[in-house]
């Protein structure tokens, strides 16, 4: 029995692949072979520390199989360098795609791991002029990465941020045209407790409504949730994790805001039934 997350608490995610995806997505395996639907995303899409995800729970509500690819540090390069993207999309009777964040990918200032999306790998020559006195040797994330030069020189941070924007257009462009078949994006709001809010600004990073905007050509819908407050209170409540990862756990999305995401989709989604 396979444990991505190891130690007192921790979840079973029965991790699986897929074709001859490199990427291990939440399971069991599912068959791809019967009408299901495809939910695409990150952490939040993938359940982390929640038994069970909005996917399980939007299954449980319609009666057909909709199968997880959520992926953990997933940023949209996973997904557009993934060639099961197409055929999985090609199979599914509607793919739900998760709005992840602008941060987790490689732009003209940076590069993040092809993979682990939020692994900041190494900064390039018109990072390393526009900012001079760092030393990015010391930064390992890409959160870490902004909050640091958002800290430090914020007359150039903002030059940073508008690359991003910009490469998250052309990136989410590229991905929705790659996605074959009716699609969906959800748009899943801000879902940390209160009082834990981050000084970049709250997920997904970075992003726009006027970015969103620009996609809706591409797409059948745009599902945004912004989970309530109840929701967003309860912390930890019904998660599951070790000790060590409670710090982990809490900025994550509970049981009670997959709940609402769920609710959220089903109308929509109902139509593919």
């Amino acid at each position: 029995m396979a444990f991505e997350y190891p130690g007192d608490g921790a979840l079973d995610y029965f991790p699986c692949r897929y074709g001859k995806s490199k990427l291990l997505f939440r399971g069991p395996r599912r068959s791809l072979d019967k009408p299901f639907i495809a939910a695409m995303g990150g952490a939040e899409t993938y359940g982390k520390f929640v038994a069970e995800p909005w996917p399980a729970l939007l299954e449980a509500r319609l009666g057909m199989p909709v199968v997880n690819f959520g992926y953990v540090n997933a940023g949209i390069d996973v997904f557009t360098n993934e060639p099961q993207v197409a055929d999985v999309s090609r199979a599914a009777r509607v793919s739900v795609i998760q709005v992840l964040g602008a941060a987790n990918m490689s732009n003209r200032f940076y590069a993040v791991h092809p993979r682990r999306n939020d692994r900041f790998l190494r900064a390039s020559n018109l990072m390393r002029s526009l900012f001079r006195d760092v030393d990015f040797t010391e930064f390992h994330f890409t959160r870490h990465l902004l909050s640091a030069l958002q800290e430090r020189a914020p007359e150039k941070f903002g030059a940073l941020v508008e690359e991003l924007r910009a490469s998250w257009v052309a990136r989410m462009k590229l991905l929705l045209e790659k996605v074959e078949g009716d699609k969906v994006l959800l748009w899943i709001g801000d879902y940390l407790p209160p009082g834990h809010g981050d000084p970049l600004g709250s997920e997904p990073l970075l992003v726009r409504h006027d970015m969103v905007k620009q996609l809706e050509p591409l797409c059948d819908a745009i599902i945004r949730v912004e989970p309530s407050l109840m929701a967003r209170s309860t912390g930890t409540v019904g998660m599951s994790f070790a000790p060590l990862d409670e710090p982990a756990a809490l900025s994550m999305p509970g049981p009670m805001v997959h709940e609402e995401i769920a609710e959220a989709l089903a109308p929509v989604m109902s139509h593919y039934v």
